[in-house]
Formats: C-alpha cells, structure tokens, sequence
C-alpha cells in the first residue's frame, strides 16, 4: 500500500531530505524513516505512526507523555518505541504531535548490552469530530525492519500491520 507522506518531506537539510516516506507494501504500511543522527531517526519513526493513523497537524500539544523503551539492539529498540507509543494510543487515546527521542544509553548487562530509549511526545486525545482518522495501526513489526547508516544518514525501515 503506498501513502502519500502529504508534509512529511521537506527541502533538503544536513543530507536528510524528508522525514519518513511510505514505501510500497501489498498489505501493510511499509515506511522508512530517515534522520541526521541515531534520535533524530526514533523521533521521525515516532511521527511516521502517528501520521499513519492521523493528520498530526490537527494535533494540539496538550499533554506531554514520557516514552521509554529498552532493546537488545537497535532494532529490536525501535521496535519496542514504536510499541510504546502504540499503546500510548490504545490506552490513552493519545495522538501526538511532536515526539521527541532525548537519550539512548548503551549498558553491559551479563548476556550483552541493552540498549534504554527514553523520550517524550506531546499531543492530545484524539477527538473524532475535530481529528481525521486515516489508517488504523494494529501492530508494529519486525518484518523488513532494518537500520542503516549510509554516508551522514541514518535510515530505520518498518512494517505497521494495519
């Protein structure tokens, strides 16, 4: 299914030229997101789900949320922030305008590392007569999700089932 990212894509800036865009997928939304450094990328990744489910310039920034996510890598981390802010939604009835990754913390546990993701996002609950519901998003998942550093660009490629 292809979207079209309506305002995500900018001008160029630092490399980067849009934040997220949809990509082509038979049943689900494919999206990759980009970013200048490793948090500007779960930031852009963030707003790619909620700009799959709304039109988040309708959003206003009401209430602030703190998100944090743990994972064994840097995957399996985007995996898990893209779940918190899922059910941010589902159980709060939470779209977010801005979403923000602040700090990641690599830390030796006794089988590897374990990566900590905490940030924030701000928005409101989400009201059907002044929000436009696009696509719901039942799952984030780990199919064709990849992250990648090509030149000064930091590129995370997933799959929302909808």
């Amino acid at each position: 299914m292809k979207q079209e990212a309506s305002t995500t894509c900018k001008a160029p800036m630092d490399g980067v030229q849009c934040k997220f865009e949809y990509l082509e997928h038979t049943a689900d939304v494919y999206i990759v997101a980009y970013g200048s450094d490793i948090l500007e990328l779960f930031s852009n990744a963030g707003l790619a789900l909620f700009e799959t489910m709304t039109d988040i310039s309708r959003i206003n920034e009401k209430v602030k949320k703190v998100i944090k996510a743990l994972g064994f890598d840097l995957e399996s981390l985007l995996y898990k922030w893209l779940e918190e802010l899922l059910i941010l939604y589902y159980s709060e009835n939470i779209m977010c305008r801005e979403v923000v990754a602040e700090k990641i913390e690599v830390r030796r546990v006794t089988d590897g590392v374990e990566y900590e993701l905490l940030g924030f996002c701000s928005g409101e609950e989400f009201d059907l007569s002044r929000h436009i519901p696009r696509i719901e998003v039942k799952a984030v998942t780990y199919h064709l999700m990849k992250i990648l550093l090509s030149e000064s660009t930091w590129k995370a490629y997933f799959v929302l089932d909808i």
